[in-house]
């Protein structure tokens, strides 16, 4: 199992309610692939600028074929990683 904790910061104001509306779509899509365990997107209540990604994949194989995918080739890539700063978190679930 592959955990990936994606933490996003929107570069201007103005873009913020964009990459939300985009980050919500890309979240539902991803959620259809095969090999996609979990895949959530929040907004931080103290900062709206903050955006989480937390993905859970099957294994690499299913990771590799998402960053193939519509969700990722058509909104992320071209549309959300412009807007963004960001920082990724691969991770191991303790206990």
């Amino acid at each position: 199992m592959l955990y990936l904790n994606i933490l996003l910061t929107v570069n201007d104001d103005a873009d913020i309610e964009t990459v939300r509306g985009l980050l919500a779509e890309q979240a539902r899509l991803s959620r259809l692939e095969p090999g996609c365990v979990q895949f959530d997107a929040y907004q931080s209540n103290a900062d709206p600028r903050r955006f989480l990604l937390h993905e859970r994949w099957e294994s690499q194989t299913a990771l590799d074929e998402h960053r193939k995918a519509t969700a990722y080739t058509t909104l992320y890539q071209p549309q959300v990683l412009p807007r963004v700063t960001r920082e990724a978190h691969p991770s191991t679930l303790l206990g």
